[in-house]
Formats: structure tokens, sequence, C-alpha cells
């Protein structure tokens, strides 16, 4: 051990008291009395006594004011409260009795190196120079009371200070450092520093305390810097540092200062910064943060019921403001709530590689959130990759300036929500990729300006509430890009407990590549109605496990494939627009007519007239004619089955017999040019009937005038000559007369072959007729 070296650098005693040296423990309960110095001997060469108590110290002109003591057991009250002495204090290595006194002080300076104290108090000190506790122990002394003292060892009212370390109203113009030092007072707090002003940094590197570091409303010129810290308070704030003012940054993270020995941040109970303005960073990396979970709250303002206020928080920020990063990520671990609500940060939130566990809570309302953001304000990104999270990470209408970035992000909450950000805006991308979830992801509301990209990402286990179950809830979002529901790289994503888009608007593609989907409660694999996009990429690996909807939808271009029509629960189509195919049909490739035909009527699972008036609108605006009508025919063959089902057996037969005579004589309409083939095959079976056929009416010359082998009906009629070819064409255009259908007598068998032929004649006329007229329609709508 260092020599006893007793310096009072002044006129008294210019060399220092001259004792030989001795070994000294400070933290040794028995200190040598060869060590042990009087309080009031330590202070007469700055007392001058005229019965007026402790006056100023003479001052020396050159030589510098210091009061230095090593390797001492000091005995009694060192009392300099209220002195004005422009003295620096040094203790080195030293015993105190009784906490040192220097409460409404006015020093040069106040160091204290290595020692052991029963406590310091120091309420409005104000010291030139920094205020040093180095390597220090402060340990109340339980069994001795101190009453009327701002250390005390048993329970007080509201407002009077009970604290180890009492550095409220303090100003020091310099820093204070408490590196290394350990401060034990777990029935009170071990440190209280109400509005303390520091012109420099606030240094607590390595600091150990048991009970509440207390330092609301500081005003700190530099950083604060608790790293390596280890607080412990449980039950209660660990950190208390309400409504403080940082003009540097607020370090909490490892010291790495002794090599192959780093040390991180940690704390048991809360840290508490609400209100709190930091003008660099505030960091938490590889921070450790515990509260209790199934403890007392034993903090007033949480004995609440409000839904929105944590229960067990482990760090609380509401209307923190920040003008840098906050970076709480790189290993930390939270044992209770991350709480930045209503916070304002400038830079980025950096939560990358973190893990927070919020234990479950059985009983309504679930207030186990992990992470809880509502209403913050980032300025830059929201990078969380590798992040693990067990409770909510919630973030409702909070507004985000830059991207959300968590790659490969483990975050469980099964059957509630497990990410929520109703509301919020996203200036950048929203990235949830390679992410496994359980519970469900709800971004209902939000308005990202790039894209959602949730690509390779796992959701399970989604909320039970039958009136809100889905795995991915993107309900009326506003997406300027993409959302990217797609599998990459061997990998996929998939939504057990389907996937909603209702009302979404998205700007350029919604796709869902090589997804595995699977319906909850509410039977639906996917939900797209009345969403909106440039392209619809549907296109899942496997059908989906449930409905599918798209009633309503609206899109540019549609790329789909056959998994998508053979969802199981089949796909609502009713109002769903798309312009064109990602794939064209060529006007060549009738088998991919037959097989999307087969795909919507599989889908379907029943007769709907619009997705076929949908499909042949698409057809004939790229210019595909032929292809339309088809799928027109069938619509018309489609209608007439399902209404023969509908008329049951009996007519349900006339009905089909219908139906086949128009699908096979004029394609319901749609093919007119097969209606003249047909009137050209019954001209030439006419006018061989007629031509090879004779009357009876030849053998009654009295009756009929016999004209060849047919009689005229009318005697009068003169210059008549039989034709059976001009005939058959009178019979089969009902809209003209030629002159010969009604002159001429036939009777039997003639007679019901020439009705047959007038029947046959304006059926298959006006259908030629409407053809005709649907082509110049759309030469004309052209």
């Amino acid at each position: 051990m260092p020599a006893i070296r007793w310096r009072s650098a002044g006129p008294e005693n210019p060399e220092g008291d001259g004792q030989e040296p001795i070994d000294f423990d400070p933290f040794n309960p028995d200190p040598p009395e060869a060590a042990t110095v009087e309080a009031e001997e330590l202070l007469k060469p700055l007392l001058e006594q005229d019965g007026r108590g402790l006056l100023r110290w003479r001052r020396q002109a050159t030589n510098a004011p210091i009061l230095q003591l090593e390797n001492r057991f000091v005995r009694g009250r060192l009392d300099l409260r209220a002195a004005d002495l422009g003295v620096l204090f040094r203790f080195e290595n030293c015993r105190f009795e009784y906490p040192p006194d220097v409460r409404e002080a006015n020093v040069l300076g106040l160091s204290f190196l290595r020692c052991w104290l029963p406590g310091l108090k120091a309420r409005n000190l104000r010291s030139r120079n920094d205020v040093r506790l180095i390597r220090c122990r402060v340990e109340v002394d339980g069994s001795r009371s101190e009453s009327g003292t701002d250390v005390l060892t048993t329970q007080t009212d509201r407002g009077v200070p009970n604290a180890a370390v009492n550095l409220t109203d303090a100003v020091v113009e310099g820093t204070v450092i408490l590196t290394g030092t350990r401060i034990s007072h777990p029935a009170g707090k071990a440190l209280q520093a109400d509005r303390l002003a520091v012109t420099g940094a606030f240094l607590a590197y390595r600091l150990t305390t048991e009970g509440e570091v207390r330092i609301p409303g500081l005003r700190a010129g530099g950083n604060v810097n608790f790293s390596g810290a280890r607080l412990s308070n449980p039950g209660g704030f660990a950190l208390n540092g309400n409504g403080m003012t940082v003009s540097g940054s607020m370090l909490c993270e490892v010291d790495n200062y002794r090599p192959g020995a780093p040390r991180a941040f940690s704390a048991t109970g809360m840290v508490y910064v609400p209100s709190m303005r930091v003008a660099g960073d505030l960091v938490f990396r590889s921070a450790q943060l515990e509260v209790d979970p199934a403890g007392e709250i034993a903090v007033d303002a949480w004995k609440t019921g409000d839904w929105y206020v944590d229960p067990h928080p482990a760090f609380i920020a509401d209307r923190m403001y920040v003008d840098g990063n906050v970076e709480m990520g790189d290993g930390l671990r939270a044992t209770g709530t991350l709480r930045m609500v209503n916070t304002h940060i400038g830079g980025s939130l950096r939560l990358a590689g973190a893990k927070v566990v919020v234990p479950r809570n059985l009983n309504p309302p679930y207030m186990d959130r992990a992470i809880h953001l509502d209403g913050s304000e980032i300025n830059g990104d929201l990078e969380g990759s590798k992040l693990r999270t067990e409770g909510q990470f919630r973030l409702a209408d909070v507004t985000v300036r830059g991207n959300v970035f968590v790659r490969d992000g483990h975050l469980s909450h099964p059957c509630r929500d497990v990410f929520s950000a109703r509301r919020s805006r996203v200036s950048g991308n929203l990235m949830l990729s390679a992410c496994t979830m359980k519970g469900t992801l709800r971004l209902q509301g939000m308005t990202v300006g790039g894209s959602i990209d949730l690509r390779n990402t796992t959701v399970t286990e989604p909320e039970e509430d039958e009136s809100a179950q889905w795995a991915v809830d993107l309900r009326s979002v506003q997406v300027s890009r993409s959302v990217l529901m797609h599998s990459r790289a061997g990998h996929s994503f998939s939504g057990d407990g389907g996937v909603t888009l209702d009302g979404a608007v998205i700007k350029r593609k919604l796709c869902i590549s090589g997804a595995l989907l699977t319906a909850g409660k509410s039977g639906l694999a996917l939900d797209a109605g009345d969403a909106v996009a440039e392209e619809f990429e549907l296109t899942p690996a496997e059908a989906p496990d449930g409905r599918v909807s798209l009633r309503g939808a609206q899109c540019g271009t549609l790329h789909d494939n056959e998994q998508l029509w053979h969802a199981t629960g089949g796909v609502e189509l009713e109002d769903f627009r798309y312009e064109a195919l990602d794939d064209p049909i060529p006007l060549k490739d009738d088998r991919q007519i037959e097989v999307r035909l087969r795909w919507l009527r599989h889908a379907m699972r029943g007769y709907r007239p619009g997705p076929y008036d949908q499909l042949a609108a698409m057809l004939r605006a790229c210019g595909n004619e032929e292809h339309a009508d088809t799928v027109l025919m069938r619509k018309q063959q489609y209608r007439y089955e399902a209404l023969a089902t509908g008329y049951g057996w009996f007519f349900g037969a006339g009905v089909r017999l219908w139906s086949w005579l128009q699908r096979w004589m004029v394609g319901y309409g749609y093919r007119p040019v097969r209606a003249l083939g047909w009137l050209l095959a019954l001209l030439a079976l006419g006018s061989v009937w007629f031509a090879l056929g004779s009357d009876d009416c030849a053998a009654d010359a009295a009756r009929f005038v016999v004209i060849g082998e047919r009689c005229a009906v009318n005697v009068d009629d003169t210059g008549l000559e039989w034709n059976p070819v001009l005939y058959t064409v009178d019979l089969l255009v009902p809209i003209a007369d030629f002159g010969n259908k009604g002159r001429w007598h036939m009777a039997g068998v003639d007679k019901w072959v020439a009705t047959g032929f007038i029947a046959m004649g304006w059926v298959l006329v006006t259908t030629v007729a409407a053809g005709v007229t649907r082509t110049l329609r759309r030469n004309s709508g052209n």
C-alpha cells in the first residue's frame, strides 16, 4: 500500500503530515487505529474559529488549493455543509465513518478514489470542477439511523430524500464520474440526482447499484454513459431518467475497457426515461434488461387498468426525443416490454439481433406487448434483422420515413397479433422477409411508399377471433409499388390461416408466386376482394386449401396458374376485372381456351355468367374474336345445363335437347357461318325432296292447274313454272317472297316438310342476321 499522505496544500501545512506509510484497506470494516484521523482535525487547516463556525479558508495565491487524504479512516462527521471553499478535495483509498456532508457547499472540486463511504450528502452542491467517485463502495449501514439527513434506513414520506448518494439540484461545472463504483441501498435509492446540472459528461462506466438510480431532470452538457453498469432495483425503477436533457449521447452498452473482459449494461428493474431529450444517439447495444413479470407492480404509475399501459415494461421512453439513432440491438436481451410510445427518433431505430420476451397474459385485455411503438416518428429506418420476440410487436399509427427491415426474424405471439402496424406510414419499403411468425401479421390500413415484401415468411397460429382471423391482414393498404408474398431460393411464403387484401390499392404488382395458403375459420385462403393492382401474379405452389375471393378485384395483367383455379373451396369471381393475360393466348391455340374454360368451371362450382363475359371481353379487347365467341358459346351451354338441373328430369331433358340443337346448328348464335351452312344444306335437301316428289292433285284437273309434277293453287295464275330450288329458297327465307311459297299446292307429307323448312328458315336467317349485327357493332366500336 502507498504511504499515508495527508496533504493540505495551504500555508499551514505545505508539505503534508509526514507520517510513515502503513498498510490500509478501505473496505476492511475494522481499520487500524494508526490510520485513523478525526474529521475535525482534517478540517482544522481550513477553519478560522471566531464563534461563527466554518468560515472561508485563507487562500494562497501561488499554490493550488487542494486537500488530499490517502489511506485513512476518517472518524466523525466530515461536515462541510454550506461551506464556501475554493478547495479541491481529494480522497484516495479512504474509509469514512459517516457520510461526508457537502450539502449547499461551494467547492473547487470533489474526488473519491477507491474509498468506502456509508453515503454522500451533496444536495445543492456547487463544484467548479469534476465530482468523482471512482472504484468506490457506498454502502448504507442499515443498523444506524441517520434521522434528519439525506441517508435514511427507514420508510420515509413522499418527497423526503432517502439515497446513498444524493446530488439533488447540484451544479457541477465539469464531469460527474462514477466509474467502477458500487452503491448499495436496497431499502432506498442508490443515487438521487434530481435536476442535476453537469456542464460536462455524466460517466458511470461499470457502476454497480442496489436500489434506484434516480436522475430525473438531469442536464448534461456531454454524454451520459452507463456502459458496463449493473443496476438493480427489482419491482421498481432501476434507472429513473424522466425528463433528462443530454447534449451528447446516452450510452448504455458494452464496456470494453478491460481487455478480454467486456461487460454489458444490465438493469434489473425498469429503465424509465420518458420525455428525455438526447442530442446525439441513444445506445443500448447488447444491454440486458429484466423485470419480474410475475412480481408485484410496485410503481404507482403502473397500477392501472389502462389497456395501453404495459404492466411489466423493461424500458419506458414515452415522448422521448432523440436527434440521432436509437441502437437497441446486437444481442440486447429484455424480459419485459420495450416501450417507446409517441417518441421522435431523428435517425434510425435498430433492433437487429435483439431478443425481447414478455410472458403470456392469459386474461383479457392481453397486454403482453414485447415492443410498443404506437404513435412514434422515425426519420430513418427501422431495422430488426434476426429479431426475436415473444409477445406482440406493436407499432400502430407510426411514421417511418425510411424503410422497415426485419429479415430472418422469429416473432411469436400465438393466436393473437404478433406484428401489428395498423394505420402506420412507411416512406420506403416494408420488408418482413424470411421470418417465422406465430400469430397474425396485421398491416391493416398501412400506407407504404415502396413495397411490402413478405417473401419466404411463414405465418402460423393466427388470432382466433372469427371476425378478424387472418394469418396476414393487408386490408385497405395503400402501396406505391408491390406486395410480394412469394417464394425464393427453395424457401416459401406460407400463410396458415388465410391472407386478406380486401380493398388494397397496389400501384404495381400483387405476387403470391410459389406461396402456400391455408384457410382459417373464415374459410378463405386468399381474399383479394376489391383489391386493385397493375398486375396480379397469382401462381401459388399448391392449390390453396380453402376459398379464394377475387370479388370486385381489378388488375391490368393477370398471371395465374392451374393451382389457383383449383382452390379446394372454389374461387369467387363476381365483378373480377382484368385487361390482359401475362401469357397471351395465340389466335390458333384452341387448346388454351379449353383449358381456361375448364379452370373457370372448376373454380366456380356452378354457373356464373360474369367470369365468362370478362374472359370474352378480355379476349376481344386483345383482338381474339373467335376465341371470345367460343367462350360465350360455352357460357350459354353451361347456362342451359344449370337451367336443366333446376327444372328436374322431365323438363330438363327438353332444355338439354334445345341446348343441343342450338349448339350444333347455330352455336347459340355465335357461329353465323354455321347457320349459313345449315341453310345451304337445307336448300339442297329441300330441292331434292321437292324435285323427286309428286302431288296427288295432278289427277284433279278440275280444281288445279297442273304444271309438270305440281299444281298451282290459283287457276288464274298463269305463267308459273315449277322450280324446286326456288320453292325451297322461298321457304327458307321468310323475310322475302319470291312468288313461289303460297302459289303451289302442298298436301300430305310435303305440307309438313314445307312447314318445317319455314320454321328452320326463321331460326337460321335470324341467327345469321344477329351474327352480322354483332360483327358490325364490334367493328363500329373499334
